[in-house]
């Protein structure tokens, strides 16, 4: 699919986001192994989370809904046998916690996803799940069909939440304690979630630990927008000369606002109304504007590893700031759903932007007026919807191919742009 955006006259409008897609995958997965039956309100709609409702399905777990709006749990002992390999689609996430998720089962699975899922990094999961006495073979991933379980004490060299979660959720079948130290604190929805279903869960500064337990209580959930959804509308609402945004119930965990600070820290007007904690997920309305005066930005180390789905877009703001902006420390990005550093880094550069591609990230100088160009998503959700915000500021139309692929996270998105922007 080419989807064509034209430079925006103006940016107005209310703006609600598809549910959380971390806090749908895990609300998903626990409530399935939870002792009874869940409400969960407000899912991700993206491809992503309809992946993990499907696998749940298949291991016995009641789905009501395409992605379910109630689920009624199996226990942490009810998982049963799947009737063939897992289909996780493009969801890192659903492959990655399903795993740890499975390592403690008696019986063994087979997770499989599409082209691109089948390239990324399995053996940061595989590895420490071995440690436990799993039985783990990747390309494709298989799990599961070991006795029992042993906790051990995990180092991490890389701040993963999807890493962290699948120990975590291995550590519910484990012997003793299981340990996860990261880096840099990384999104902590699956240790809020677990503590508010009765986990034995315990966080001191960047260690988790949980021990094993036989019984997590079901839990309701209201999940709310998606903050990494909002970045592309504050980026192209900041960063535009005439925007004035609402976006409505918008998740502002601790573990993921360092973008309103980044943000802030630039000159972008955010206000945070109507704060209020559903369930255990701080939530907010936010208000955005066009910014006075702007500056640029520095991300680097633990700061990118707590942005890195937002990233991209950041790069796409750089573009229209004054002076040398520089995001390194995300080298991860080079393993996600496609190279995000080099996709990003062709595409604006079509566009008329100063951009160097670094190992790790981008420099770029500004400002720089951005033109209308043809550009290559490479079927990624993140780098298509980035690219548009870019066409939003831009003179001229560009043109993006693989824009489906925004129906991964956001399927709404093309018509909520169509619907702010006045060209």
């Amino acid at each position: 699919m080419l989807a064509s955006v034209r430079g925006a006259r103006r940016l107005a409008g209310e703006v609600w986001l598809p549910g959380d897609k971390s806090i749908s995958h895990r609300a998903l997965i626990l409530n399935g192994v939870a002792a009874g039956e869940a409400s969960v309100r407000g899912l991700s709609d993206g491809a992503d989370v309809a992946s993990t409702a499907a696998c749940l399905r298949a291991l016995g777990v009641e789905v009501e809904g395409s992605r379910g709006s109630r689920v009624r749990g199996v226990g942490l002992e009810g998982l049963r046998p799947p009737p063939g390999p897992l289909d996780c689609g493009n969801s890192g996430t659903t492959m990655r916690l399903l795993a740890g998720l499975l390592a403690g089962q008696s019986f063994r699975t087979t997770l499989v996803g599409d082209e691109s899922l089948s390239q990324r990094p399995m053996e940061r999961v595989a590895q420490p799940l071995r440690m436990m006495g799993a039985t783990v073979e990747t390309a494709p991933l298989r799990v599961g069909g070991a006795s029992r379980l042993k906790a051990i004490e995990h180092v991490s060299q890389v701040a993963s939440a999807q890493v962290k979660s699948a120990l975590l959720l291995a550590g519910l079948y484990a012997d003793g304690e299981t340990r996860v130290t990261e880096p840099a604190q990384s999104r902590n929805h699956t240790e809020l979630m677990l503590e508010a279903m009765g986990a034995p869960v315990l966080v001191d500064g960047l260690t988790v630990s949980i021990r094993r337990t036989a019984r997590l209580r079901p839990l309701d959930v209201t999940v709310p927008g998606d903050l990494s959804a909002a970045a592309f509308w504050l980026v192209a609402a900041g960063l535009h000369r005439s925007a004035q945004l609402r976006l409505q119930a918008v998740g502002v965990n601790p573990t993921r606002s360092a973008l309103l600070d980044v943000l802030g820290g630039i000159g972008v007007p955010i206000q945070l109304t109507n704060e209020r904690l559903e369930g255990c997920e701080r939530v907010a309305d936010l208000e955005v504007g066009s910014a006075a005066e702007l500056r640029a930005l520095t991300v680097e180390g633990a700061a990118a590893a707590s942005l890195i789905d937002e990233l991209p877009v950041l790069a796409v703001a750089a573009c229209l700031l004054p002076g040398v902006s520089r995001i390194t420390g995300a080298g991860e990005l080079r393993v996600k759903e496609s190279d995000r550093v080099a996709a990003m880094a062709m595409g604006l550069s079509a566009m008329g932007a100063d951009v160097t591609d670094l190992a790790d990230g981008w420099e770029i100088k500004g400002p720089r007026p951005l033109e209308g160009a043809r550009v290559d998503s490479r079927g990624d959700h993140r780098v298509a919807m980035a690219l548009a915000v870019a066409g939003t500021l831009a003179d001229g139309t560009t043109e993006i191919e693989g824009a489906e692929s925004v129906g991964i996270s956001y399927p709404g998105f093309w018509d909520a742009l169509d619907r702010l922007c006045s060209t």
